[in-house]
């Protein structure tokens, strides 16, 4: 039995699609599901039972000997939100009580860490061990993702084998309920798409930093299907524990993308740029990229999408005609 928490949301019913993909179906499901919207990602996948996770560790106390594998892809990710204890409850305390439970009952884990815990780049991108202790993240939510890392590192018992992924920019179907928080690549296709224009617009933000461009701020998106892809491999690596990075190690530009969303679409490109707002001016990354070597070194060696192939695939299956994956 394996366990998917998160699995209403984005990158969590992705990785649930993938498990059934691959002929697995004894999943239990951990989430909040009061919203509808987030439910839809869940239609017609297989699955055992939903737990709702503030029911989850009393429902392992019972149930623990069945499961084999956890992902705990759930966590509070509104980088808008500045009320630590939010981040403190969802993010920190909990996954601490996920790491006691697995290392306790000796079930593998892999949890989701953020690109968020670098901060402004300063020290870099790399997934070194020695660095998680150094970083400085912009906001309560890189805070908490690395918070967790840090205790993680410290801790001796541990679960038989586990990771932490750092995801950097994500993007892919299953994330309309993100408002948002949603990615830039769907932001983007809702503007081209948008009722009542005959010719669509893409807004990207104003560049506040004299060392970019506007639209020359630079980040490392990667399609959702190579963030499972990545998660598959893990789970059946079984060794190599430790944190790790999971971007594609190429950085574009949000031009490169919004051009990509209008290629997909077949239309010519239509941008205006407009203020970064206020509120995440000042905690506002220009640039990202993941140090993809130490994946590399234990033995992964799919080719990522490139950003065009990601969008071209996102939009025309997916967005299109809201499909979910």
């Amino acid at each position: 039995m394996i366990i998917v928490t998160g699995s209403a949301g984005f990158i969590g019913s992705c990785l649930v699609s993938k498990l059934n993909n691959k002929g697995i179906k004894d999943i239990v499901l951990v989430d909040d599901f009061s919203t509808e919207s987030r439910n839809r990602n869940i239609q017609n996948k297989c699955f055992l039972e939903k737990i709702h996770r503030n029911d989850f560790f009393e429902w392992m106390k019972a149930h623990h000997p069945e499961v084999t594998f956890i992902f705990h892809i759930g966590a509070r990710t509104d980088t808008t939100e500045f009320n630590m204890a939010v981040f403190d409850e969802l993010n920190l305390n909990y996954s601490k009580s996920m790491w006691n439970a697995c290392s306790e009952y000796r079930i593998p884990l892999i949890y989701a860490s953020s690109a968020a815990t670098y901060g402004d780049g300063k020290l870099g991108y790399n997934d070194d061990h020695e660095l998680t202790g150094q970083l400085k993240p912009l906001n309560p939510y890189g805070i908490s993702k690395n918070e967790f890392d840090k205790w993680a590192l410290q801790q001796e018992m541990q679960p038989p084998f586990w990771y932490g992924l750092k995801f950097f920019n994500v993007f892919g179907p299953n994330e309309y309920h993100k408002g948002r928080m949603a990615s830039v690549v769907f932001h983007a296709f809702n503007q081209v798409k948008q009722v009542g224009q005959a010719e669509g617009v893409v807004k990207l933000f104003r560049s506040h930093n004299p060392a970019y461009t506007d639209g020359g701020q630079l980040r490392d998106f990667i399609y959702v299907k190579d963030v499972i892809d990545v998660i598959w491999f893990l789970m059946n690596h079984g060794k190599d524990s430790g944190i790790y990075n999971l971007g594609t190690g190429h950085a574009r530009t949000f031009l490169d993308l919004a051009n990509a969303v209008f290629a997909a679409l077949d239309k010519q490109s239509n941008i205006q740029f407009i203020d970064t707002p206020a509120d995440i001016r000042d905690k506002y990354q220009y640039f990202t990229e993941a140090n993809m070597k130490k994946l590399l070194s234990i033995g992964y060696s799919r080719r990522f999408y490139t950003l065009e192939k990601g969008i071209e695939e996102y939009v025309q299956g997916y967005l299109v005609d809201r499909t979910i994956f």
